[in-house]
C-alpha cells in the first residue's frame, strides 16, 4: 500500500484552521512561565509585551516570564534542550512554539519539488514534536500550551526572501500542533492565522505592508505586539479595564470598576474627588526594537484594538451642563473636552501625561533592561547548542570551551556576536552579577506597580 504523506494525514485529521478553540486559564500569582521558540522567541518582546500587561494589569499578582528562545531552533532543537534549559527553570507554564524554521526556506527554490519539500519538512517536524510531547507528558504538573509560528509574509511587496510554497508549510504545522493540543487536552494559541488575516487586509490598500519585517520572517515590534495581543486575548484577558467610573453631575457615583473613588466634591462648576485606580494603564513604546527593523510598537494600534479592549482607564461624568471642562490630576491640567465628551467617557490610558502613565513607563524601562540582561543568558545557551554541542563541549563551562568558540571567531560570524556574552555568564563571578541584577529589577518592577491615590477635578471654562 502507497505511503500517505503526513501532511495529508493530518487534513484528513480535521484539526483544521480554528475548529478546536480552548479558551486558556490566565497566569496566575506564583507563576514562572516559560516561552520556547526560535529568534522571534528570542528577540524577547512578544513575551515581554505579555508579562508587561500583567505587571500593570495585576500589580499584586507577582509572576515571571522567562525567555526560552534559541536563534534558528527547529522542533528537535527544542527537544535538545528540554531539559537543561526549559525544564530547568523550573517551570509552572511552558509555552512551546516552533515552525518558521521547521518549514524550510531555501529548498523552495525548485517549484518542481515544493510538494516533497513540504512533505519532508512537516513529517521531520511532526517526528521531533512527539519527542517533545513525549517528554512534557511526564510532568503532569506543568500546564502545557502550544503555540503556532508567527506568519511567513509570502504575499507582501518585496523581493527579498521569497519562498514559494512556505507560507502553506507553516499552516499544516499549525494544524498538527492544533490537533496535539487537542488530543493532549493542553492550550493552544493560534498567532499564524489571525495575523494573516491582518496581512491580507492591509495588504488590500498597502501592498507592502507586513506584520514581520523585511525579510519577512522576524516581526518587528508592533508584530511582536499583535502577537501579545492574540495571547492575551486567548487567555480571556479582553474587556477588563484599568478602571471605569461613572459619576453624575450631582457628584453621585454610579459605577466604580476596579478602582475607588472616595471624597467626592461638587460645586458650581466643577466637579472632584479622590481616584485610586487598581491598575495601571499599559505603556506603548515608540522606539525600535528588533535589529534591522524599523516598525514601532504603537503602530499595531493601527490594525488591532487593543486600546479598547485593553487599555481602557475611563472616567465618564454625566449630565454636565454644555460647555468646556478642564481635567486635572493632582492639580497638573491633562486637558480640555466638552461636556458631550465628558459623558461619553475619557480614556485616561491615551493622556501619556498623566501621573499613572509616567509610573507605567517606569516598568516599560524596568521591563526593557530585564529583557537586555536576559538576552545575555540567551546568547550563552545559543553558544551552548547551536556551536558548541557539535563539538561534544555542550555546557562544559571550560577552557577547552573557551578555546574553541575562539578559534572559530572569524568564520562563525553569529558566535562571533555572541562570544562576549558568553564570557559573562560563563564566569561564575559575572553570571552572579548578573542574575542579582536582574532579581533587582524584578524586586522593582513590583515595587513600582503599585498603584497610587490621584485627586481628580473637572472644572468648567
Amino acid at each position: 500500500m502507497k505511503k500517505i504523506p503526513l501532511f495529508l494525514v493530518i487534513l484528513l485529521m480535521g484539526a483544521i484552521n480554528g475548529t478546536f478553540a480552548q479558551l486558556l486559564q490566565p497566569f496566575k500569582k506564583g507563576d514562572r512561565v516559560v516561552f520556547a521558540g526560535n529568534s522571534i522567541t528570542e528577540a524577547g518582546l512578544y513575551e515581554n509585551y505579555i508579562w508587561l500587561y500583567y505587571i500593570t494589569h495585576f500589580p499584586k499578582e507577582r509572576l515571571q516570564v522567562f525567555n526560552g528562545g534559541v536563534g534558528g531552533d527547529v522542533a528537535g532543537q527544542i527537544y535538545a534542550r528540554l531539559s537543561k534549559d526549559l525544564l530547568a527553570k523550573d517551570p509552572s507554564v511552558l509555552v512551546v512554539t516552533f515552525g518558521m524554521n521547521d518549514s524550510r526556506y531555501f529548498e523552495y527554490g525548485d517549484t518542481t519539488k515544493t510538494a516533497q519539500v513540504t512533505q519532508d519538512a512537516v513529517d521531520t517536524s511532526y517526528a521531533s514534536f512527539l519527542k517533545i510531547e513525549k517528554e512534557l507528558k511526564a510532568h503532569s504538573r506543568i500546564q502545557k500550551i502550544l503555540m503556532t509560528s508567527s506568519p511567513y509574509d509570502e504575499t507582501m511587496q518585496n523581493k527579498d526572501n521569497y519562498f514559494k510554497g512556505k507560507s502553506h508549510t507553516l499552516d499544516l504545522i499549525a494544524r498538527f500542533q492544533e490537533e496535539a493540543a487537542q488530543r493532549n487536552g493542553w492550550g493552544f494559541v493560534d498567532l499564524l492565522h489571525p495575523m494573516l488575516d491582518i496581512t491580507y487586509r492591509e495588504q488590500q490598500q498597502k501592498p507592502d505592508f507586513t506584520l514581520t519585517g523585511p525579510d519577512r520572517i522576524h516581526p518587528g515590534s508592533a508584530g511582536h505586539f499583535v502577537m501579545a495581543y492574540f495571547f492575551l486575548k486567548a487567555q480571556g484577558l479582553a474587556g477588563k479595564p484599568v478602571a471605569d467610573i461613572v459619576i453624575n453631575a450631582e457628584g453621585k457615583l454610579s459605577r466604580s470598576e476596579n478602582a475607588q473613588v472616595k471624597h467626592v466634591q461638587q460645586k458650581e462648576g466643577e466637579i472632584s474627588f479622590d481616584y485610586l485606580a487598581h491598575s495601571l494603564p499599559y505603556p506603548i513604546d515608540t522606539l525600535p526594537r528588533v535589529w534591522q527593523n524599523n516598525q514601532i510598537q504603537k503602530e499595531a494600534l493601527d490594525v488591532i484594538p487593543f486600546t479598547q479592549e485593553f487599555n481602557q482607564e475611563r472616567i465618564t461624568v454625566e449630565g454636565l451642563k454644555s460647555g468646556n471642562y478642564i481635567l486635572k490630576i493632582d492639580g497638573e491640567e491633562m486637558g480640555t473636552y466638552t461636556a458631550e465628551e465628558c459623558g461619553k467617557g475619557i480614556n485616561l490610558a491615551e493622556i501619556t501625561h498623566t501621573p499613572q502613565y509616567q509610573q507605567a513607563l517606569q516598568l516599560m524601562d524596568l521591563n526593557r533592561k530585564h529583557r537586555e540582561l536576559e538576552a545575555k543568558f540567551r546568547n550563552y545557551y545559543w553558544v551552548n547548542y547551536d556551536f558548541l554541542q557539535e563539538k561534544g563541549l555542550l555546557l562544559a563551562d571550560n577552557a577547552a570551551a573557551m578555546d574553541t568558540i575562539m578559534k572559530h571567531q572569524e568564520d562563525n560570524g553569529w558566535l562571533k556576536a555572541k562570544t562576549n556574552d558568553y564570557k559573562e555568564v560563563v564566569t561564575p563571578s559575572t553570571r552572579k552579577r548578573l542574575e542579582k541584577e536582574m532579581q533587582g529589577l524584578r524586586d522593582e518592577m513590583y515595587r513600582v506597580n503599585k498603584p497610587k491615590k490621584h485627586q481628580v477635578t473637572l472644572t468648567a471654562i
